[in-house]
């Protein structure tokens, strides 16, 4: 086979960066799309061609030969020559290299793509010259491909010179622009094909490949190259790309040899390396055995470009799914088949409070100390910047009841990688004054039964670090309540979140809860003074606990205020047998709370404890518990409700658990089933939607003191003839509104009575 000795090899490439994989956030990141960068390479082949031809002889060629190039929609087609309505080409094999042999004149084509990083990319283009990754291996360090903060970059060539090409470049510029407007004509043969005998996979020298599995590989992604087919030379690019897309090799290039049998197409591919270890950089939050997992199944096969593209995407998909952001922004195969991945994590930079006035929205000097605000979130600097946590944060600001709107903007900090974080606060008005009304369940006889008014004084933001003053007064037709509260919600200087609130109180209450029906003690009034301090803890999410000291003053009072010692059938009222009681309580309590709302689940337990310290204090433990659970059915909504308490010690009657009413069991007056030293209550709800905001409900209720009204002082109930248990069942109407919802219940009673019940906000 003559040899094209006078024929020398060129290549142009042009760098195609794949389709970035999705950032949660704009960073330097990113690349044009693969659509458009495959379309220029196409152009750039076509124009390479186009200035080949024209450089080119074709008066030499016989007159019997035509030769047509042509580039149609961006695209390259391979070209054929013709004799009589047979194909007569000839590809001549130099140097391991297809050649093309028309007439006297030699030319040579060559196509290959392979996967390139970008930093040799840069390098290439500052030389002018193309590499392969298979010959630019050094030392111990093999890049067979490189992203870095960019994905993979493909890069395609294709090249048809001749030696005397470089010499005769300008003496040809007339000559090529008669053949551009001469070959313009030949468009019309835009899919000329070349006759193909045989199509073999081999390595880059041109050998068969060690491997028979990847030859196999190789020729299944092929699509338009199979023996005795005729080819264009857009067809044989696509299978280059297919091969390539299959995902084992990092290089592929096609070379035709003109045989005896034919012209035969090979495919030169360079296999990846074996997988064998995983560095990763930069990945400080993410599990060391999710990415052990995620490249477990790959140990010991040949690195799988798709399935390495699978892994990082679950790794970006991990940092997704919690909000984070970060992504895997590098990916270098070393020399020993060891696979280093550099992930990029944005760190929070700094954290800033803007203040925004309420009308205007400008920046303006809010009253909240930013230290107070600061305090409050989760999201700390040098932490990796999470959506989720930022979003839980702006519900714990907005919970501190002092800002009316809360928002959070994350903003690049340059060219760091970092995030800086500014959140911006509109205030709420401090405080002032209020008044409203409302309705006391302790009366429920009466022109005006229940009815009461306050006024109330308020600041929630003493000092701008979120402190609470809270002064207020209730009045009504018996009640009365004055109550000064101070709470800081967050002590300084802890670091648990504790709370600290301090309470003083003057209380008149009805006493018909215990000493009602059956007797002439309807005008009693409990009396009690309270002081006390308490501090409460989140101790786990959706758990918090109390702790406190509560002093006590209690005593019973006529309709003039004088003390009263004895009810009417002769039994004691205080359990000192004085005009007043006096206790100090230690108070502990455990809440649970689920998500808020009324289906929510919640567990309430609380315990008090009577401290002696003098001898006339009394001492006595009482323990209450409440759970509730909530069901969702379709549009209807389940609610089920528990609870029970028991006392141990010497108390008071009035301090007896009372049984009946709106928040026990509808259908009975307040306290009307009975008071004792223990209870249970059950109770069933099915709500559903009506109209709008209001919610139509069935219930039923159940009741007892479990035979404990004896043991309490003076048996209040069993000389009132209470029951001691009963239930209640009915229905009624909820009502959405700023106070809770408003419910509105029509109730039976086991003992055939019939009551209407009001209420405002969730039962107890």
């Amino acid at each position: 086979m003559r040899q094209n000795d006078n024929v020398r090899f060129t290549s142009s490439s042009l760098k195609i960066p794949l389709p970035p994989q999705p950032s949660p956030f704009n960073f330097p990141f990113r690349s044009l799309a693969l659509a458009s960068q495959m379309e220029n390479t196409r152009n750039s082949l076509a124009q390479l061609i186009d200035a080949v031809k024209a450089r080119s002889d074709f008066r030499k060629f016989s007159p019997g030969l035509s030769l047509f190039w042509s580039r149609s929609t961006g695209s390259t087609q391979f070209a054929s020559v013709t004799r009589n309505g047979r194909s007569d080409s000839r590809l001549k094999n130099v140097g391991g290299v297809g050649g093309l042999s028309i007439g006297k004149s030699s030319l040579l084509c060559s196509a290959s793509l392979s996967l390139i990083g970008s930093d040799e990319s840069t390098r290439e283009d500052s030389l002018g010259t193309h590499t392969s990754p298979s010959t630019s291996q050094k030392g111990t360090k093999k890049k067979g491909f490189l992203i870095p903060k960019s994905p993979l970059l493909c890069s395609a060539s294709l090249a048809l010179t001749r030696p005397e090409e470089s010499t005769t470049q300008a003496a040809d510029t007339s000559g090529r622009e008669t053949l551009q407007k001469g070959h313009s004509a030949g468009r019309a043969y835009d899919e000329e094909r070349v006759l193909i005998s045989e199509v073999l996979v081999r390595n880059k020298d041109g050998e068969e490949l060690e491997r028979k599995d990847l030859e196999m590989e190789a020729l299944q992604a092929l699509k338009a190259s199979r023996a005795n087919s005729a080819l264009t030379v857009r067809e044989v690019q696509e299978d280059v790309h297919r091969i390539i897309h299959s995902g084992y090799f990092s290089s592929c290039m096609p070379v035709a040899v003109d045989t005896r049998d034919g012209i035969r197409l090979m495919f030169q591919v360079e296999p990846n390396q074996e997988f064998q270890g995983l560095v990763c950089e930069g990945a400080n939050v993410l599990p060391a055995k999710f990415l052990e997992d995620s490249f477990r199944d790959g140990y010991g096969k040949v690195i799988n470009l798709r399935r390495l593209d699978e892994a990082i995407s679950s790794i970006n998909g991990w940092y997704m799914e919690r909000g984070l952001f970060a992504l895997v922004s590098a990916v270098e195969i070393l020399s020993g088949g060891i696979l280093r991945l550099q992930v990029s994590e944005a760190e929070v930079n700094n954290i800033s409070i803007r203040f925004l006035d309420r009308k205007t929205g400008e920046p303006t000097t809010g009253k909240t100390k930013p230290e107070t605000i600061l305090r409050q979130l989760t999201t700390k600097k040098g932490q990796v910047y999470s959506m989720l946590q930022g979003k839980r944060d702006v519900e714990t600001v907005l919970t501190m009841g002092v800002m009316e709107d809360v928002s959070i903007i994350p903003q690049p900090a340059g060219d760091t990688g970092k995030v800086d974080m500014v959140m911006n606060v509109v205030e709420r008005p401090s405080g002032g004054f209020s008044a409203g009304g409302g309705i006391s369940s302790g009366i429920t006889s009466g022109t005006l039964s229940g009815l009461i008014g306050s006024f109330a004084y308020s600041h929630r933001n003493v000092f701008g670090r979120n402190q609470k003053l809270n002064i207020s007064l209730e009045r009504g037709q018996i009640d009365s309540i004055f109550r000064i509260n101070y709470t800081d919600p967050w002590i300084e200087g802890d670091d648990k979140r504790t709370s600290r609130t301090i309470m003083v109180q003057n209380s008149r209450t009805p006493g018909t809860l215990v000493h009602a029906q059956g007797g002439n003690d309807g005008s009693l009034t409990i009396g009690r003074v309270t002081a006390g301090i308490e501090f409460s803890q989140p101790f786990r999410p959706k758990w918090s606990g109390t702790a406190g000291l509560i002093f006590q003053h209690a005593g019973v009072c006529g309709d003039k205020g004088d003390p009263v010692i004895k009810d009417c059938f002769g039994s004691p009222l205080t359990a000192s047998g004085q005009s007043h009681d006096d206790m100090l309580l230690a108070k502990f309590e455990i809440v649970y709370t689920g998500s808020g709302d009324q289906g929510s689940s919640m567990f309430v337990v609380n315990t008090e404890q009577g401290l002696p310290v003098l001898p006339e204090w009394l001492s006595f433990n009482r323990v209450n518990a409440r759970a509730r659970k909530g069901v969702e059915i379709g549009p209807a909504r389940v609610l089920l409700s528990l609870s029970g308490g028991h006392v141990v010690g010497n108390f008071p009657p009035h301090e007896a658990f009372a049984i009946g009413g709106t928040n026990s069991v509808r259908g009975y007056e307040e306290g009307a089933v009975g008071s004792g030293r223990s209870y249970a209550v059950g109770s069933g709800e099915i709500s559903f939607p009506l109209l709008g905001p209001v919610e139509g409900a069935i219930f039923a209720d159940y009741g007892t003191d479990l035979a404990s009204g004896p043991t309490v002082l003076g048996d209040p109930a069993g000389a009132r003839l209470k029951p001691g248990s009963g239930y209640g069942y009915g229905f009624g109407i909820r009502v959405d509104s700023p106070l809770g919802p408003l419910r509105l219940e029509y109730a039976f009673s086991d003992k055939h009575a019939k009551r209407f019940h009001f209420g405002i906000g969730h039962r107890n």
